[in-house]
């Protein structure tokens, strides 16, 4: 069984979306705060996607 591959920056990048959220600044595309882990871990993911990184797919 293969774990996911990120790429060393999507880590990072996915890292720093993470300690916003930890801190209660992150917000989403419509303005308000981000209190759900999951939420919030789309939403690092999405802009690692945007940023062009290296993310695997979701599993369907």
């Amino acid at each position: 069984m293969s774990k996911t591959k990120y790429s060393e920056k999507a880590q990072e990048k996915i890292g720093e979306v993470m300690h916003e959220f930890k801190e209660g600044s992150l917000r989403s595309s419509s303005g308000k705060k981000v209190t759900n882990r999951k939420q919030a871990i789309a939403i690092s993911i999405s802009e690692a996607q945007e940023a062009g990184l290296k993310v695997p797919k979701q599993k369907k």
